[in-house]
């Protein structure tokens, strides 16, 4: 079945009126997307920015009388639509499309990304397998990506690791792929939890090597080898005095998920690290840097 897509370019202070009344005239789900480019970084807690210029788009069955739908809506004043534009979605295999846009990647030399569904490239190779999910990590976004090709660059072999902030539980689990002695991945999301349990289940990584826990449960764990935290700048910066105790003395810190303009203000915030210099990436940076 084909749907119908109602396009309205519009403002942010007209966005939350125009989205009820398309789900009051039918719509079956409604999409706010930024028309005017405009970046959105790291809301404080709590927060819901929205773009100054937003589109607006509802999702109609093929057989909605759409036109009448724009009538009604434009003969509201307060809604102010000015330009609008229908497009028409054709069918098809949304599984399959999405399934398709996820390949193996290769993260360095031994490392590769695999879904489940596909067969990995090299199958002598260090080959994780993770599927899209609601949690963070996939190693399609330039931070992650980072953050494993300094993985496999390394050699964790023997090392102890924890992986802070870990989403899918992906840089845990290639660390001990890549022969770590114990990691330990740490989340304050339940999903994330779960997601890092099901994907160290999938690849089999023995439950003795690592642990899966609430950062508010890490007391118990001693200082390791190499930290990796792949999150946002200011929680990086906040959360500073409760990561730093946890990389021994000559341990190393790998902290990403850091806009370039933000790298110095990070750095500043471990004073105890003696960082390399920034490795970039779309706009992205990783620090590494090893405790005094």
């Amino acid at each position: 079945m084909a749907w119908l897509i109602l396009h309205i370019d519009s403002d942010q202070a007209h966005c939350e009126a125009i989205e009820s009344a398309l789900l009051e005239n039918g719509a079956a789900s409604v999409t706010l997307q930024d028309s005017a480019d405009q970046a959105l970084f790291e809301p404080a807690p709590g927060e819901t920015p929205l773009w100054q210029q937003v589109r607006i788009s509802g999702l109609y069955d093929a057989d909605s009388a759409i036109e009448r739908i724009v009538e009604s809506l434009q003969s509201r004043p307060e809604l102010a639509i000015a330009r609008h534009q229908v497009e028409i979605l054709e069918d098809k295999d949304w599984v399959r499309s999405w399934m398709d846009s996820y390949q193996p990647m290769a993260m360095g030399r031994r490392l590769w990304i695999c879904p489940s569904w596909l067969q990995p490239p090299d199958p002598g190779a260090v080959n994780l397998v993770l599927d899209p999910g609601l949690a963070f990590g996939t190693g399609t976004h330039p931070t992650t990506a980072m953050c494993l090709r300094w993985l496999d660059r390394q050699d964790p072999g023997g090392n102890s690791v924890i992986d802070y902030g870990c989403g899918s539980g992906i840089l845990a689990i290639a660390a001990l792929l890549l022969g770590a002695a114990s990691a330990v991945a740490t989340d304050i999301d339940p999903q994330a939890i779960a997601a890092s349990q099901a994907n160290a289940e999938r690849n089999r990584v023995n439950d003795q090597r690592l642990t899966l826990c609430y950062p508010a449960d890490m007391a118990a764990t001693g200082p390791v080898d190499i930290l990796l935290a792949n999150i946002l700048a200011g929680p990086l910066s906040d959360l500073a005095p409760q990561i730093s105790p946890l990389v021994r003395p000559g341990g190393r810190i790998v902290l990403s998920g850091i806009l370039s303009a933000q790298a110095a203000a990070v750095m500043a915030a471990y004073p105890q690290f003696e960082f390399s210099n920034p490795v970039s990436e779309d706009g992205w940076v990783l620090l590494e840097g090893t405790r005094a």
